[in-house]
């Protein structure tokens, strides 16, 4: 008997929900996502977002987040001041530091002494951009990329920190940046989800901070549009593939007969999240086909792996992950992010700083140029930034580590109608400060949606009787001087 005939006469629907749990079912309800309208045949699959979108026209059809968790130094890396090197070893003026609030890690320490760079800084490009010796590579796109100097958070730990830049909270169970955009806008490729997410660890530190997955969830949005992470490894996603004795067909069936449940049960209940789960049951079955074609690189020609480095031929590597976000962008996956862990360096600065520069440094610096050689950059976002940035002052011993600073932190941004060459936001001589033009990472999220065809303000979904929105309620304004 055809095993789809037999869980349709003989099985309850709680029975059969059961069953396709074991299967595909765990993966469209734990982590797929699609803006198909409930109970449609894949080949009607729809991927559009909401009727209302975009606002206006979009100088960025796609988007690439290159998230460094755990803060990179700003200060060792793109904040030139000389001022540091002259003071290098002698207390940190009061009159800089102020009342500020610390981490418990520096808040007992008697002497806060001023911390040079721990590489020199050169001019680069065009533009004459000042670089750390830390990042080779990223100084060979700085006509390329827009600097913000002067990025600032209330956050001062990492949980909170990288929440609040990731969902606009510092409080958990808020939606993504990646899942605003997938719910606005949905995907353009209904073979793949509208919103992906890797992971990598670096050698900068180890294991460096966890990852957790509501920072890229759906919070109180429908879960379709959360982020699905691709994992390396011969599974990418978790539980995609059938069970041994399962073919295609009949696989196909059972969702099938399926969706017809879920139909009925929806029409009678009207519970959103049954739409969202055959939605996913459909994404799932598409992605089993979609996602070996990506991942497989066996035709990416020689020069583009020496391009990224050498670690880009090692699944789940940050450089790997790169090439993939790349191949992701073609495809026409809306929003893909990346989360690289490892920055947070609080002992041994030269050492795991300069190793974690080494591990991202090459294929950031690639994936722009790519971008650009294949004709992509112009539509697509890129953005590279932490949760914060670090302290001027050494957390111990010189040279021995640097505490979190979010008073003022520098991010990058390309592509997608961002201007080149230019840095945006002044600190003071010691990178503690901002002196004008700050950037609140409500700002940076701002920016990000405009340059997508969104107006942050309008952009909303009612929750516990409010109007909620990524930017929150505090002010919030795009960065329109970072604009070409």
């Amino acid at each position: 008997m055809d095993p789809t005939h037999f869980l349709q006469r003989y099985l309850t629907r709680r029975q059969l929900f059961d069953h396709a749990r074991n299967g595909i079912g765990a993966a469209a309800l734990a982590t797929l996502l699609s803006s198909t309208p409930l109970a449609r045949k894949p080949q009607e699959a729809g991927t559009l977002g909401r009727p209302d979108l975009p606002h206006f026209a979009p100088r960025a059809k796609q988007a690439i987040y290159l998230f460094q968790s755990g803060g990179p130094s700003h200060i060792d890396l793109f904040d030139y001041k000389p001022t540091l090197s002259k003071m290098h070893g002698e207390p940190l003026p009061d009159s800089v530091k102020g009342t500020q609030r610390v981490t418990s890690m520096t808040s007992g320490q008697k002497q806060f002494l001023t911390n040079a760079p721990i590489k020199p800084f050169r001019q680069h490009g065009k533009c004459g951009r000042w670089i750390s010796d830390l990042l080779p590579y990223t100084a060979k796109i700085v006509d390329d990329i827009a600097v913000i100097k002067a990025v600032h958070t209330e956050a001062i730990n990492h949980d909170p920190g990288i929440t609040f830049i990731n969902t606009g909270n510092q409080q958990i169970g808020h939606p993504s940046l990646g899942a605003w955009l997938n719910y606005g806008l949905g995907s353009e490729n209904e073979n793949l989800p509208g919103y992906m997410v890797l992971i990598s660890q670096g050698t900068g530190k180890n294991p460096g901070q966890p990852i957790f997955s509501r920072l890229w969830g759906s919070g109180y949005l429908p879960s379709k549009h959360q982020g699905v992470r691709l994992r390396s490894g011969a599974n990418p996603v978790l539980h995609l593939s059938n069970p041994a004795d399962i073919s295609r067909s009949t696989r196909r069936g059972q969702l099938d007969d399926l969706a017809e449940l879920n139909a009925r049960h929806a029409e009678r209940t009207g519970d959103p999240e049954i739409d969202t789960r055959i939605t996913q049951y459909e994404m799932a079955f598409r992605m089993q086909t979609s996602v070996p074609d990506l991942t497989d690189l066996s035709d990416e020609p020689e020069h583009v792996f020496e391009m990224y480095g050498p670690e880009s031929r090692v699944p789940g590597s940050y450089a790997a992950n790169c090439l993939l976000a790349r191949r992701m962008i073609e495809r026409g996956v809306r929003c893909i992010q990346l989360f690289h862990r490892g920055w947070d360096q609080h002992d041994s600065l030269v050492e795991h700083l300069s190793n974690q520069c080494r591990d991202t440094d090459q294929a950031s610096s690639a994936l722009v140029r790519d971008l650009k050689q294949r004709g992509l950059l112009d539509d697509t976002l890129v953005v590279w930034g932490g949760e914060f940035g670090r302290t001027a002052y050494s957390q111990g011993g010189l040279n021995n580590g640097r505490d979190h600073h979010g008073r003022c932190f520098s991010t990058w941004m390309a592509g997608g109608g961002i201007q080149g060459g230019i840095e945006y936001g002044k600190t003071d001589d010691f990178c503690y400060n901002i002196v004008s033009q700050g950037v609140h990472i409500r700002d940076l999220n701002a920016t990000i949606l405009h340059q997508l065809g969104i107006d942050h303000r309008l952009l909303t979904f009612k929750f516990q009787g409010l109007q909620q929105k990524l930017t929150g309620v505090e002010p919030a304004r795009v960065v329109k001087e970072i604009l070409a």
